[in-house]
């Protein structure tokens, strides 16, 4: 089961696609997180979730907010990912061990070996204000991640 709000967010350290170690913890006291999980790269509906939103990057990383995007990917495979679609915020690898902090916040499909489409927005204080979790084939509705935020 996944995480709910008022939990407070699991810390996690995971590596991004260029290399570099990002913790969950860096943020506090700083910055609101929209952490977002997603099954793979380069697969259909994630890549156009991905491209939504950088196409809309202002409103999810900025001053007061940092989106953060995880999935079980290897390194080099996010590092292609990014460069290809022009990603510029952070695609972080949860490969190894494989899908730890998936599991951590429940998203962790264990039959397929991947994220479900999990997205949890963190307060500045490390406490989770919203949450929605779909199934493999179902997209995210960006709209949403835009209205819980404005009530930060």
């Amino acid at each position: 089961m996944a995480i709910q709000v008022g939990d407070t967010a699991p810390d996690f350290e995971l590596k991004d696609n260029h290399g570099r170690t990002v913790k969950l913890s860096d943020f506090r006291g700083d910055k609101n997180v929209v952490l977002l999980f997603y099954p793979f790269a380069f697969t259909g509906v994630c890549t156009g979730e991905l491209c939504e939103l950088r196409d809309n990057l202002p409103t999810f990383v900025n001053d007061g907010t940092q989106l953060l995007a995880v999935s079980n990917d290897s390194v080099p495979t996010l590092r292609v990912f990014a460069e290809q679609e022009g990603f510029e915020y952070p695609l972080l690898s949860d490969f190894w061990p494989h899908g730890n902090t998936s599991r951590a916040y429940g998203v962790f499909a264990e039959d397929k070996g991947c994220a479900v489409r999990g997205t949890f927005i963190i307060d500045k204080e490390g406490v989770v204000r919203w949450t929605v979790v779909n199934d493999l084939p179902d997209a995210r509705d960006l709209n949403e991640y835009v209205k819980a935020l404005d009530t930060l």
